[in-house]
């Protein structure tokens, strides 16, 4: 959530960065509100001051015997029209807030403008793209041609965008969660969460999903709690309303989670296989920093999940994401790509992304720079490391073989009891 106050001293400046992202934004229904807001503040004060008064008055003619009735019934008039503007305060109140908590991010001055993902900036390439001496089959038919994927009964069981995964297949993915856990707690200095998969309205709204996203998401409305689409939401609600120590900072928290979203729009597209589900599994890296040090921070970041695609030797490249592709909440937002052979194009694997104070603010996250000085909000950052079902495909499409078998990567044998090969 963008600080109020950024807005009221310099609207302009903030409506020229937010029409960067969509040039339909308009900050003057917020600034109409937020001035019929502070007139009615105003005049509530002064309409208590003069209560007040009033009711010295009344006190004093009580003291020395004379009649209070008028001043009485002014005061009375004075408190019904107090209330009054309470009332309307609070309506006038619920529709700024509102309008606030659904801007977006103001995008950092790097970003690129932009409408698509056509327009994101490729800043780096990894490995080299496969060329196969045969028709490279897509992951939905090794996968059923192995027995390792059943999405038809995925399909029966829960409905379309389920899959089962099976022997190797299942193996392979629990493989990857377990691996990706270890890497990143070993070498990268992540404490390890296992989260809850609910989450209530709170927890939502301090991540940017609700209210503006409520339909992407799956909701249990008897116990008022959502299913989580990111380990994201958990993780970063650990601290909500709460104070970090300076020293403590970074902190860096990795979970593992399924992840549940509805794809609201995502209507005919991704209809074959497993690379857009409801449900599917990925692990999640999340560092609270203070202002000074996240966009260092989201360096490291991005290069974390890049070491995870460099260790299975699986092609990607790196994306700075344009304008009008970065998410709700996002200032900056690096996309890690990977090949994927039946796409015949790189596909998004990992998002790493920098929420500067967004998050922290709606999730009111704070750290005290030094002691005895004033709190200030965080900043949130998290990304992808990585979604292990892309994962699952990529290794499947680019390590295939004629034969239709997969190789392993070599760092995933140990993790699949030694097993170099699927098929074989």
């Amino acid at each position: 959530m963008i600080d109020h106050r950024l807005i009221r001293e310099n609207p302009g400046e903030v409506e020229k960065q937010l029409q960067r992202r969509d040039p339909g934004i308009s900050l003057q229904p917020y600034l109409e509100l937020d001035h019929k807001r502070r007139n009615i503040l105003q005049e509530e004060e002064r309409l208590k001051q003069v209560r007040n008064k009033v009711s010295q008055e009344i006190a004093e003619a009580k003291r020395q015997g004379g009649d209070a009735q008028e001043k009485i019934l002014e005061m009375q008039k004075i408190a019904g029209k107090i209330k009054e503007l309470e009332e309307e305060r609070r309506g006038v109140e619920k529709a700024w807030h509102k309008f606030l908590t659904e801007l977006p991010n103001i995008p950092h001055e790097e970003v690129p403008v932009g409408t698509t993902e056509e327009d994101n900036k490729i800043i780096s390439s990894w490995g080299e793209i496969p060329e196969f001496s045969f028709e490279p089959r897509p992951h939905w038919e090794l996968g059923e041609n192995l027995d390792i994927l059943d999405i038809p009964r995925g399909g029966k069981v829960a409905g379309s965008r389920f899959v089962f995964m099976k022997g190797d297949g299942a193996l392979l993915e629990r493989a990857l969660i377990n691996f990706f856990i270890d890497y990143h707690t070993a070498h990268h200095g992540y404490q390890e969460i296992f989260p809850p998969f609910l989450a209530n309205s709170d927890s939502m709204f301090g991540t940017g999903q609700l209210p503006k996203f409520a339909q992407d998401l799956f909701y249990c409305p008897e116990e008022e709690l959502y299913l989580i689409p990111t380990a994201e939401v958990p993780l970063t609600n650990i601290f909500r309303e709460e104070v970090l120590k300076n020293e403590d900072l970074p902190i860096k928290v990795c979970g593992y989670s399924a992840c549940f979203r509805s794809e609201a729009g995502a209507h005919g597209r991704d209809t074959r296989g497993i690379i857009r589900q409801h449900q599917f599994n990925k692990v999640e890296l999340v560092n609270f920093t203070s202002p000074k040090t996240s966009w260092e921070q989201l360096e490291v970041l991005v290069s974390e999940a890049e070491k995870i695609l460099q260790l299975l030797e699986l092609p990607y490249r790196k994306v700075g994401l344009c304008t009008g592709d970065l998410g709700f909440a996002s200032a900056f937002t690096y996309d890690l790509e990977v090949w994927v052979p039946s796409s015949g194009k790189y596909r998004e694997i990992s998002s790493c992304t920098n929420f500067t104070d967004f998050q922290a603010r709606r999730a009111q996250i704070r750290h005290r720079p030094a002691p005895g000085e004033k709190a200030e909000y965080a900043h949130t950052l998290n990304g992808s490391g990585l979604a292990v079902g892309r994962t699952v495909v990529a290794i499947m499409e680019n390590f295939q073989d004629q034969e239709g078998r997969i190789h392993i990567p070599r760092v995933l044998q140990d993790y699949m009891g030694g097993k170099k090969v699927i098929g074989g």
